[in-house]
């Protein structure tokens, strides 16, 4: 019963927010992965791993040493560092599996660098390869703003205010067992749990204790909310509080004040909670949607919550209700608006993209395709000359665009049962109308990397300012296995001039293509 453990050496000292401005460093982290048992529902398999905290402004250079050796689950591996975009000359340590690289083999180590870091919010670290992060490859990465322009709206953000919401598999093969169980079936596999802060229960199971984060009547915190899950919908509320969301995404958003937030795989937000209420024990909750329970029967979406206890309150459970029902005034994602205005430019392209399943099939396509990864990355042919989708095969469902355009795609409403985050890497894209709203706003809509394509339908746009291959897959890493995902490849000739991979990224194709098929 073994999961991956992902322990990391941090090299750099970290700054929080709110202190001096200090000049930018370069922090290296070494990230051994490794097979370990863990338990955070009682079920022997996963971990909290460590977080990456650096400064906007900072480089961060992550060495990924590759120790997998158990013979039940993937060996190789991969990172990404979701959300933090790549600059074009970078976009060879990207680490997309078959976008911009070759997986890293057992045994082996690759350096992935990123900055100076221009951005700043939540973001996280996890496997792109195969759905091998819900075996415990995935980790918060936040990104600190000494020059936070909202930082007079709370006292606290620090490490104890992360909240990394995760789900939980008891199969102890994951990867290798159940996704193949999937394509033959088409029955999306549910979680036995979820967890908050790395620790979950289920239904039979032993009561673990409750994950607990401490506050001090008064103060006004920065909540740092990250779903980390494969599958899973999350919805967050704060017992007793109200919640002020100030970002999305990594973007900075006019201040607005919810009780509750569906979030979807891959998304993130902060939240600034007051400490305003009786010294006690709160529920922080998460309840969950992800398949149908009665495929699972450990599966209780109650059970999936921490506590919020104020210093000086007894260590005891919460007394208010475990059961879940509606929260009122939730988040309406449409009524978001950014910190600083922006006009979505006019669009010079535009693409209907329809999501389609077969039924009784793990098949989705994107505009009748479904993706599959070639054996040679998509960057490796472009920089080997190809410029056109003729070269590429159709299974690839790679779109070339000019550059200095705006792209605007639309998703007509569908009428499957899951809203699919959709995630695009490498740049964030305007959401003119997100699922949530009939109405198209191209005056100041929020900008974002993960937004739900559902049964409303949902319009964006985005800039090809920026050469290179990019992944576009919906973040239901079940569904991107079974075909959700496109490659949006921007300037193929702008990308040749700008990208020249180094020694260690030319190595790993050949090491990887050389393994037999039960070590890739």
């Amino acid at each position: 019963m073994k999961q991956f453990v992902v322990s990391a050496v941090l090299l750099a000292a970290f700054q929080s927010a709110g202190a001096a401005v200090t000049p930018a460093v370069v922090h290296r982290v070494t990230m051994n992965v490794v097979n370990a048992p863990l338990a955070p529902d009682g079920f022997t398999r996963n971990t909290r791993v460590p977080p990456i905290l650096v400064n906007k402004g900072d480089s961060l250079v992550v060495t990924v040493n590759n120790r997998l050796t158990d013979p039940t689950m993937r060996r190789s591996t991969s990172l990404d560092l979701d959300g933090l975009f790549s600059t074009t000359p970078e976009l060879f340590q990207e680490g997309s599996p078959f976008v911009t690289q070759c997986p890293i083999a057992p045994g082996a180590s690759y350096t992935y660098t990123n900055g100076p870091i221009q951005q700043a919010g939540n973001f996280w670290y996890h496997s792109q390869l195969s759905v091998q992060y819900i075996d415990g490859f995935r980790g918060p990465l936040i990104v600190y703003d000494p020059e936070d322009p909202q930082a007079h709206l709370y006292d606290v953000d620090d490490i104890n205010t992360i909240i990394q919401l995760g789900d939980w598999w008891h199969n102890t093969t994951l990867s290798p067992t159940m996704l193949p169980q999937y394509e033959a079936t088409g029955i999306i596999p549910v979680s036995d749990s979820s967890t908050v802060n790395g620790v979950g229960r289920y239904n039979g199971g032993p009561a673990v204790p409750w994950a607990v984060i401490t506050v001090v009547k008064g103060k006004r915190y920065r909540f740092r909310l990250i779903n980390e899950s494969a599958r899973n919908i999350v919805t967050v509320n704060f017992e007793g509080h109200s919640m002020t969301v100030i970002e999305a995404d990594g973007e900075a958003l006019t201040p607005h004040t919810t009780n509750a937030i569906d979030m979807l795989a891959g998304q993130r937000y902060s939240v600034v909670v007051t400490a305003n209420q009786p010294v006690s024990n709160y529920w922080i909750n998460a309840p969950f949607v992800g398949g149908n329970p009665a495929n699972n029967l450990n599966q209780n979406a109650t059970l999936s919550r921490a506590i919020l206890r104020y210093a000086g309150a007894p260590a005891v459970d919460p007394t208010g209700p475990m059961e879940i029902t509606p929260f009122p005034n939730s988040l309406v994602e449409g009524d978001l608006r950014p910190l600083v205005a922006q006009a979505a430019p006019p669009a010079d392209v535009n693409m209907t993209l329809d999501l389609e399943v077969v039924a009784g099939k793990a098949i989705w396509n994107v505009n009748n395709v479904s993706y599959v990864a070639p054996k040679t990355p998509t960057l490796v042919k472009v920089l080997n000359g190809a410029s056109t989708e003729a070269d590429f095969n159709v299974t690839e469902n790679t779109f070339i665009f000019p550059p200095n355009k705006t792209i605007q795609f639309t998703f007509p409403p569908n009428d499957d049962d899951d809203a699919h985050p959709l995630h695009m890497h490498g740049q964030n894209f305007w959401l003119i109308k997100p699922n949530s709203t009939d109405v198209v706003n191209t005056v100041n809509p929020i900008k974002r990397d993960i937004a739900a394509a559902g049964a409303n339908g949902i319009q964006l746009r985005f800039r090809t300012d920026k050469p290179g291959p990019f992944f576009f897959h919906c973040h239901i890493f079940w569904h991107y296995q079974a075909g959700l995902a496109t490659v949006l490849l921007n300037d193929p000739a702008g990308t040749r001039a700008q990208v020249h991979p180094n020694a260690e990224w030319e190595s790993l194709c050949p090491a990887y293509n050389a393994l037999p098929a039960e070590l890739q």
